[in-house]
């Protein structure tokens, strides 16, 4: 089970190194497309298009169905749960980490402002003393 998950996520992170295959994902947020559709916006071939749609086929990203000559490529968010489901347990580590960032800021402008006010005060003359 271990290995299978661990392959899955691998082919997941895999499909999405690609920023063509994450614009794909995201066109297919809209719905169903061709593989033309999906090819449109890029100077490929369709060849070119259906190896990237096979990369994320493979990762189980997308399913591809042939109706004649049409194939007709349709999301499957499943193995992006998964992804997101690992990253998650990273998440709290970041978070860590920029609640300290954002406390050591506060802190140098509170220090900044201090001695702002410090500089800002105009020295005593000493004919006006009390």
């Amino acid at each position: 089970m271990v290995e299978l998950r661990t392959h899955q996520i691998d082919t997941v992170f895999h499909a999405l190194s690609d920023a063509t295959r994450r614009q794909m994902l995201q066109e297919l947020t809209l719905g169903e497309r061709t593989v033309g559709q999906l090819a449109e916006p890029y100077a490929m071939s369709l060849a070119a298009a259906s190896k990237h749609i096979r990369v994320l086929e493979g990762a189980g990203l997308v399913r591809r169905e042939i109706q004649g000559r049409t194939h007709l490529c349709r999301l499957e968010p499943g193995p992006l749960a998964t992804a997101h489901q690992w990253l998650g347990f990273y998440e709290h580590f970041w978070t860590d980490r920029l609640d300290t960032l954002e406390r050591l800021l506060k802190e140098d402008d509170t220090r900044k402002a201090a001695e702002a006010r410090t500089q800002a005060k105009p020295a005593s003359k000493p004919g006006n003393e009390p």
